[in-house]
């Protein structure tokens, strides 16, 4: 009678967690959600605003130059959202081909594959054992001719720094991954599936960290060992959050789910 009930009591476990899992994807998009992560959301030390509130003339006067901001509700991109799903996207660009990027500081390395083959056969969650050299994903290195159709759905973040016209980074990524420690123009990020983690230095503090390892490994053993002076700013973005950091901002980035996303890089 125990093992009977032991038994039921385990099968009821497993089917829950599958529709659980089930309901998850689909709200995600189609893409998976794996549970039982080694990252989870941390605590959110950046400036978080609504853009209902946020007008062109405060965000140069208090962010543009001088420090990170999430900003919410800054674009109704619900189309674009739609054509993102895991099956559309597979559907109508499975055949292209894609750049991947070795997850690591320089990303020196390039891997032309198509969308399906990375889907189905790269993109799996991070490891702790896995090096960023040795990690391919897609983040960027975008063909603006054949990925056109798909950009011109996207309603981009309504804020403008003068002078500067902004270029589309578009990619798509397995739980764990991300970008360690870097620094470029100023530009946002916004997460269309799944949810981001983003670590930030201002451009006088550089970060000791390693190139070669990923930022799951950073967040696992070495941000632990941080004295607080020394914590990142810290804050995790959902679908439909943009963040924006300003020139030459260091910054770091996880994906805690199976994560789409498109950056606008300003230049």
């Amino acid at each position: 009678m125990k093992t009977s009930s032991r038994t039921l009591f385990c099968l009821v476990s497993s089917i829950f967690l599958l529709i659980n899992k089930y309901v998850a994807s689909r709200e995600n998009g189609g893409w998976s959600t794996d549970y039982f992560l080694l990252a989870n959301p941390g605590p959110c030390t950046v400036e978080v605003r609504k853009a209902s509130s946020l007008s062109q003339e405060e965000f140069i006067q208090r962010y543009a130059y001088t420090k990170p901001v999430i900003i919410q509700h800054a674009t109704d991109n619900s189309k674009f959202y739609g054509i993102c799903e895991k099956e559309l996207m597979l559907e109508k660009y499975g055949s292209k081909k894609i750049r991947l990027s070795s997850a690591n500081t320089h990303s020196y390395d390039k891997r032309d594959v198509t969308l399906k083959y990375y889907v189905e056969n790269v993109m799996k969650p991070q490891t702790l054992e896995m090096l960023g050299n040795e990690t391919f994903y897609w983040f960027g290195d975008n063909n603006y001719t054949e990925w056109k159709e798909l950009f011109s759905q996207y309603n981009p973040p309504p804020y403008q720094l003068p002078r500067m016209t902004g270029a589309y980074s578009f990619g798509v990524a397995g739980a764990g991954t991300g970008v360690p420690f870097h620094f470029h123009g100023p530009g946002f990020g916004e997460v269309i599936f799944g949810r981001k983690r983003w670590f930030l230095y201002p451009p006088e503090k550089t970060p000791s960290f390693h190139p070669n390892r990923t930022t799951l490994q950073w967040l696992i053993e070495d941000y632990p060992k941080l004295h607080p002076e020394d914590y990142p700013l810290d804050c995790t973005i959902n679908q439909g959050e943009i963040i924006y950091f300003p020139d030459r901002w260091w910054h770091g980035t996880l994906n805690l789910d199976t994560s789409v996303f498109i950056s606008t890089f300003l230049g």
